[in-house]
């Protein structure tokens, strides 16, 4: 395996002080830092829209960054945390979205429609980025599945997006628990579909959104009844059983 000389080990040691002054955690606090670790962040996207993940390499990070590789580790791991750190930005700007038209109306089909469709406007560009989730699914263990630890907290914000929409509603506790999770699972499996759909800006996905959410709205009037509260606390306990709520 190839060894780096102490030349070159010191000549990145040199640049990752430069980069960022460092705390006794290993953070980097200095604004040069946040700059350099943006500039890693944003070439390595780009790479990942053009040559694609799995043919990237953190190599090409690197040069494509203008950085030593060593410094790229410094600040990600590996391309999965790159990955996760572009989730998490996703994430943060479809939070923001959201709270500014949930602020400016209380019309329960208004609030879910705006928390599907923001989520789809930021994917609009990124679709072959966002396969990544997908494709790892049935991979538990990987820190990309969408159904795996590593995506664990995405899946927490992906859902409360949803519980501050039907916050509004007077709704009993079991379905203040049951529908946040109910429309996260709606929304990706939409998202599967959004990934493939080349009409216009996705159009047969958004319209196959909008009907898939008044027919919700429709079951929802059903699900309140009193009678179904056994069914609810049946389905309920199985998904905790499941650690899914």
């Amino acid at each position: 395996m190839f060894k780096k000389t102490t030349k070159e080990l010191v000549h990145e040691r040199r640049e990752l002080k430069s980069d960022a002054e460092v705390t006794g955690r290993g953070e980097p606090v200095t604004s040069k830092g946040e700059q350099t670790r943006r500039q890693i962040f944003e070439h390595a996207l780009d790479l990942f829209r053009e040559k694609g993940f799995e043919a990237t390499t953190m190599v090409d990070v690197a040069d494509r960054a203008g950085v030593a590789k060593g410094a790229a580790y410094y600040y990600f791991p590996g391309k999965e945390a790159i990955v996760q750190a572009y989730y998490e930005e996703v994430q943060a700007e479809q939070e923001r979205r959201c709270a500014e038209e949930f602020a400016r109306t209380r019309n329960l089909k208004a609030r879910l429609k705006v928390a599907m469709h923001v989520k789809f406007d930021l994917a609009q560009n990124d679709r072959r980025l966002l396969g990544v989730v997908f494709r790892y699914t049935g991979e538990p263990q990987h820190p990309l599945s969408c159904l795996g630890r590593g995506t664990a907290e995405i899946r927490r914000r992906s859902m409360a997006v949803f519980a501050r929409a039907i916050e509004e509603e007077r709704l009993a506790k079991d379905l203040n628990e049951l529908l946040p999770l109910a429309l996260w699972a709606l929304q990706m499996g939409l998202l599967v579909m959004f990934l493939y759909d080349e009409s216009e800006g996705q159009r047969r996905t958004r319209q196959l959104a909008d009907g898939a959410l008044e027919l919700t709205l429709k079951l929802l009037t059903l699900a309140k009844l009193p009678v179904l509260k056994p069914v609810r606390t049946k389905v309920l306990g199985l998904l905790k059983e499941a650690e899914l709520v």
